[in-house]
């Protein structure tokens, strides 16, 4: 079966001591959450915070991006095995966020993505579209080339240890992100089975047990809608993962649903 999978995203927040008070309050919260697996991406200079505190939970921890060299002249960049070496198992890439401001690109994800699996780590591929292209019903169109970019760069070596490393798909509707609109259940689902359809024809196998977790203002009040649909599994939490309560209850959501396509190991 495809384990749910939460992970949350607190961007450019933070402070020791409030995040002590966070991870603490969802360290416990979460401690007797078995069925699904849970992650936050916290900004660089917490890694070490996060691992202290996380360290034999069920909580993982992860970066928000990385650079697909392991080491060079790359003032400010951070490599795959500095990740690790602060024990992450996880990565984000190709965020809208990382996209839009800073001029990331599909290219530029896919580099990251293949660093990512060369160094061990477990990347998660944010995808979606803007208002715009949404409108314009071009969501199917953007989708498939942000993960074309990706899958073109992965030899059957490399795809077979992205498998391994259980990579992860992400859609987050870029029109969803922020604004408090929710892409419906249905709209959410229409798009996770295009991206797993559209894994599918590269292996069968592997689109049936990869992960695509929807983000985009999810909320408590609106998890098990958007977690019961049988091809989202999990989310990626923006905003609501700052709030140890809501968290914990959209963990507790991916905890307790099951998906009707959860099909395989």
């Amino acid at each position: 079966m495809r384990r749910n999978l939460v992970v949350g995203n607190w961007k450019m927040h933070g402070d020791i001591k409030s995040n002590q008070i966070l991870l603490e309050s969802i360290i416990e919260g979460l401690r007797d959450f078995k069925n699904a697996d849970y992650v936050v991406c916290v900004p660089n200079p917490y890694l070490f915070q996060a691992r202290s505190l996380l360290t034999n939970t069920n909580i993982a921890w992860g970066g928000q991006n990385v650079n697909q060299h392991e080491q060079g002249a790359f003032t400010g960049a951070v490599a795959p095995h500095m990740l690790t070496d602060l024990g992450c198992t996880y990565v984000l890439l190709g965020h809208s966020e990382r996209r839009n401001l800073f001029y990331e690109t599909n290219l530029t994800a896919a580099a990251r993505f293949d660093g990512a699996i060369k160094g061990g780590l477990t990347p998660i591929l944010c995808v979606g579209e803007t208002l715009a292209e949404h409108e314009a019903g071009l969501t199917e169109v953007i989708v498939a080339s942000q993960m074309d970019a990706v899958m073109a760069t992965l030899g059957e070596q490399e795809f077979a240890k992205a498998m391994q490393l259980n990579m992860v798909f992400a859609y987050e509707p870029v029109w969803a992100i922020g604004t408090g609109k929710t892409a419906s259940p249905e709209q959410a689902q229409l798009v996770h089975q295009f991206i797993r359809n559209r894994i599918a024809r590269r292996n069968a196998d592997a689109a049936a047990k990869v992960r695509i977790i929807y983000g985009g203002s999810v909320k408590a009040k609106n998890a098990a809608e958007l977690f019961a649909m049988p091809d989202v599994d999990g989310g990626l939490i923006g905003g609501a993962s700052l709030r140890a309560d809501e968290f914990v209850a959209i963990c507790q959501v991916a905890n307790n649903v099951t998906s009707s396509a959860c099909l395989t190991e």
